[in-house]
């Protein structure tokens, strides 16, 4: 069924509310129902919801776990199972009391992690202090072990610490503090390491280490010729201007790189011999990803480097190796897409081996997501490591000496195929083997020498357990965890309920969630909400394990809502083929395949009131849900949308030009872009938009929100507005937001006035 005919059946025989099926009010006392589902108040009531393990050596691993009388830090050997205590916990919070005078208790200590420090001292936080605490004596000190601020990088070996001062590199021993400048013809806007993707930006700066810690490779990042960006705060007397290089898409020039390699010893500087590359790379809308500069790859001896250059629309991709010496570069080989390239899912799996001169490499060539080998010299794949209809998605592990590698994958078990799976296999392709049996989804946290691997596996209905497993078999060692949910049951908790329908093409399965009232009444009709994340580096229901809430979706069920979310063709995870299904026209938006799993669900639940849908959503998810209600008004009554990147053409050059292409505009003055751009839809508003956006979005400027806002003006449409003065991005789930979200719904969809502003946080338990 296609979207339009699924508009043309709901409008025919869409059912209404009417006097006896609506509820007469909705008062403080029912938000504050709903807003017990909200996480401040079910994550408490969690008994070990999350169990974070921190590996200290090969084998072993300590974690916090829940007591009768608190909480008690233990120690486990991954070899044979044992456990025991990470400390003397009594003694621990006499010696913390004493310093920091108050008073603790062993099963009640003042912090969650910790680290350790050296031999036999570890240090902790409490509240913004951080103390020292020898575990010999037990006695405590104010202040940290000497280490460097968050805004430079260390060493391997940990001796020296890189950062940026006035746009040049410099180094500083962490013992001595002595400093010491590596480059000197750094500029405003040709700074070196400079960390500046235009959407977000920050003094840590880009580098990578060579393993022996004697050389750092990094580059001048050439922001000249690179149009601004400019926000203004609100300020006492006069605003601030903020100004910094943002490129769009339109522009002919962006951020380039000229990669260099710095000897520390000598200060030496070598500059790669090639021309500046553009600022991409294989997985993410900036060359920092994830923490780290992603695509560069050190030989364990300094004497090289391994790299990926990407092209300014993702479609090329050309692996090469540098002479850390002379600067010279050899081309490896390359990659060419129709659409866009990614090297893994969150993660960049390429990964070169200098000791046989071969090299990994993923690819999506045959749809599926998978592994394969070459030669470094040559440039010529050896074979395919990885193969079958499923993806590999982490490579987390290479074991050069007996030729294993370790990654996690999707899709190649049964049950729903979003749920990750632990694999090893050989090299040569032989011997995949599933390390973690259970069916759910599995996060791993290998151990420093790769023999074990913590797993913490859940679903999104069921509670997590957290093991050790070897990486031999996938054989559990130990268990550290079960989650328990008695005491959220007995408060009234729901978990959500999943569901799978098929796509726009009827064929292909789209698997989602949803959230019903915990006091459904089959016999009424509820309007229904669409949550969505269109994608496409991302989807609605986000990850597969189990959270006590998953934002405000259950609370607004609990105002009288059907709450669903579904993740859309457009959105990783599955085949290349899904992933690109909208490539070149943004505005799509996964909203058919949206439209089609409301119309299931309704055929199978007929208390769900299609004649009165909803949409809301955030950055991406703003962009689609403007977009629904004006792409579909007869479809979507409703819509609230927040912080949406609403006209590519207005955010950063990275995302719109890999997922729409470059930017081409045609003779008679329209562009590829127009197809996504909101404000050209301005006209088709029949419902209820409230449009909201922070004054100091450096990441989605608040001009994408303002374009349709001029058009609806234009247009004579009527709309709703809130600007939230100086707030960057993230504000969506702020108190005054969610609340005027929960009160557009009700007003517009239950047709009833809420509470006149409700103020969250007066509740004080979940239980009723």
């Amino acid at each position: 069924m296609n979207a339009r005919s699924i508009i043309i059946a709901l409008t025919l025989a869409a059912p209404t509310l009417t006097a006896q099926t609506q509820p007469p009010t909705v008062t403080a006392e029912d938000y504050a129902r709903a807003e017990r589902s909200l996480s401040r108040y079910t994550a408490p009531l969690m008994v070990n919801g999350s169990v974070r393990a921190t590996w200290t050596t090969g084998h072993q691993v300590w974690y916090r776990a829940s007591t009768d009388d608190g909480h008690e830090f233990r120690l486990v050997n991954a070899r044979d199972g044992s456990e025991q205590p990470t400390f003397d916990h009594a003694r621990l919070a006499a010696g913390l009391s004493a310093v920091a005078d108050t008073t603790y208790t062993a099963g009640a200590l003042p912090f969650t992690s910790f680290e350790y420090v050296d031999d036999g001292a570890i240090a902790l936080n409490i509240g913004r202090t951080q103390y020292t605490c020898d575990l010999g004596t037990y006695t405590c000190a104010p202040g940290p072990a000497t280490r460097p601020d968050r805004t430079s990088i260390v060493s391997p070996d940990g001796t020296r610490a890189a950062f940026i001062r006035d746009h040049n590199l410099w180094v500083r021993d962490v013992d001595s503090g002595h400093e010491t400048q590596l480059t000197t013809d750094g500029v405003e806007d040709y700074g070196y390491a400079t960390n500046n993707a235009g959407w977000t930006k920050s003094n840590r700066p880009v580098l990578v280490w060579s393993p022996d810690s004697k050389k750092i490779a990094t580059f001048q990042h050439d922001a000249r010729g690179v149009g601004d960006m400019y926000l203004v705060s609100l300020e006492p007397g006069h605003p601030k201007l903020e100004a910094w290089k943002y490129p769009l898409p339109e522009d002919s020039v962006i951020f380039r790189i000229s990669r260099v390699i710095i000897d520390v010893d000598d200060g030496r500087m070598v500059r790669l011999q090639m021309p500046p590359d553009q600022h991409r790379s294989t997985r993410c809308d900036h060359v920092y990803c994830g923490g780290t500069w992603a695509d560069i790859d050190w030989a364990e001896d300094g004497s090289a480097v391994a790299f990926v250059s990407t092209s300014r629309n993702h479609q090329d991709e050309y692996v090469r190796i540098a002479d850390a010496e002379t600067g010279a570069v050899r081309d490896v080989f390359e990659e060419h897409v129709e659409t866009f390239f990614e090297s893994g899912y969150n993660r960049v799996n390429w990964h070169w081996l200098p000791e046989s001169n071969e090299f990994i490499w993923y690819s999506q060539r045959d749809n599926w997501g998978h592994l394969y080998l070459y030669d470094a010299t040559t440039g010529e794949v050896k074979h395919q490591i990885t193969k079958g209809d499923w993806n590999v998605l982490q490579l987390r592990r290479v074991d050069e000496a007996s030729r294993t590698l370790y990654f996690t994958g999707a899709g190649r078990e049964s049950g729903d195929p979003y749920f990750q799976y632990f694999y090893r296999i050989g090299m040569d392709g032989s011997g995949l083997t599933l390390l973690t049996p259970d069916s759910a989804n599995h996060a791993v946290q290998l151990s420093p020498s790769g023999d074990h691997f913590v797993d913490t596996y859940s679903t999104p209905t069921t509670p997590p357990v957290t093991t050790i497993r070897d990486t031999e078999r996938g054989r559990t060692a130990a268990v550290l965890g079960r989650g328990d949910t008695q005491l959220l049951v007995e408060a009234g908790w729901q978990p959500p309920t999943p569901f799978t329908v098929k796509a726009r093409d009827g064929v292909t399965d789209l698997y989602g969630l949803m959230y019903r009232p915990s006091s459904l009444d089959p016999n009424r009709k509820y309007p229904v909400i669409n949550y969505l994340y269109p994608g496409p580096q991302s989807g609605s229901v986000g990850s597969r394990s189990f959270r006590p809430s998953r934002g405000d979706k259950q609370a607004l069920a609990e105002l009288g809502f059907i709450v669903v979310e579904v993740d859309a063709m457009g959105t990783p995870m599955r085949s290349k083929s899904f992933h690109a299904a909208y490539y070149g026209n943004m505005g799509d938006n996964g909203l058919p395949d949206q439209m089609a799993m409301i119309t299931q669900l309704a055929e199978r639940h007929p208390y769900m009131d299609v004649g009165h849908v909803g949409i809301y959503g955030h950055s991406g998810g703003g962009f689609a849900s403007a977009d629904a209600i004006m792409r579909y008004p007869d479809f979507y009554h409703v819509a609230v949308s927040q912080a949406g990147n609403h006209d590519n053409r207005l955010y950063e050059d990275d995302w719109g030009e890999k997922w729409q292409g470059l930017l081409e505009e045609y003779e008679d003055g329209t562009t590829n872009y127009d197809n996504q751009a909101n404000q050209l839809l301005a006209d088709n508003l029949k419902g209820k938009l409230l449009i909201a956006h922070g004054t100091m979005d450096s990441n989605v400027p608040p001009y994408n929100t303002l374009a349709v806002v001029d058009a609806l003006i234009a247009a004579n449409k009527d709309f709703d507005l809130i600007l939230f003065p100086n707030r960057r991005h993230g504000f969506g789930n702020e108190p005054y937001m969610m609340r005027r979200r929960w009160d557009y719904f009700v007003r517009h969809l239950l047709g009833v006035e809420p509470p006149a502003e409700y103020e969250f946080g007066q509740q004080r338990t979940l239980v009723p």
